[in-house]
């Protein structure tokens, strides 16, 4: 959908201003032990040849918002909704962020253990996973208030790993506490001591469940495997700024 009209009268004769509606999706995984964000080049103006993140209009004004985020996803990345959960981050109206009108854009962010390489298509030339510390440091780099909105869903996933389980969907069904821990230690930007960090999620009720299993990676000792358990929430929660 392209944006048109932008007023339209009532039958009292009142001018209303129309905002058009549109989705954007923060999509996260870790892929060579760094965190990556899916980003699409745009192939139209506004911003055409600009990295962006994924996203678009609704296709109708009877469209449910997460059945566009599902159907932008699939159109321009050629990956499907339900391979991911996604998850209302926040709202964005700022009356100029989009040149062609006022748009109001509900953002989305996902967080993935592993997907295939993405397919551009629809209105995207080029789709790919970026390194989130290579895209942040470019000023202004992507399309849009697309940086606000990259730089919102990577806060939120930070902060979700505190105060819940989130950080087991970067990981595979079965993981060691070594795989678990390079997920904190990769989206939070920090090091975390082995020792108390084993203590804290195994002593976590339902955070991780013994698979009975252990693994030989890199030529080291066995490490026992788990799985997610039933746990939602932590408590006590894992903040960064302790000493974990």
């Amino acid at each position: 959908m392209k944006y048109a009209a932008v007023v339209t009268q009532n039958d009292d004769g009142w001018t209303i201003p129309l905002v058009a509606i549109a989705v954007d999706l923060v999509i996260l995984t870790i892929r060579s032990a760094a965190l990556h964000v899916l980003l699409v080049e745009r192939a139209e103006m506004p911003y055409e040849g600009k990295p962006a993140l994924p996203g678009g209009f609704l296709a109708t004004e009877s469209e449910d918002l997460d059945t566009a985020a599902a159907r932008e996803l699939t159109e321009e990345t050629g990956l499907r909704a339900e391979w991911l959960h996604l998850e209302q981050l926040r709202t964005y109206g700022t009356p100029n962020r989009d040149p062609r009108g006022r748009v109001v854009s509900v953002s989305y962010l996902a967080i993935v253990p592993d997907l295939p390489e993405p397919e551009a298509g629809g209105d995207a030339s080029d789709a790919n996973w970026m390194p989130v510390r290579q895209v942040l440091r470019r000023r202004a780099g992507l399309a849009f208030d697309h940086d606000r909105i990259l730089t919102d869903g990577l806060e939120h996933a930070r902060r979700k790993l505190e105060h819940t389980t989130l950080a087991t969907a970067f990981c595979p069904p079965q993981f060691t506490v070594t795989e678990l821990r390079n997920v904190y230690e990769i989206v939070w930007g920090v090091r975390l001591d082995h020792r108390n960090f084993y203590r804290k999620v195994t002593g976590t009720r339902d955070f991780l469940v013994p698979t009975g299993t252990q693994t030989k990676q890199h030529g080291g000792r066995p490490a026992a495997l788990f799985r997610r358990g039933t746990a939602t929430a932590l408590y006590p929660p894992i903040l960064r700024g302790s000493s974990t």
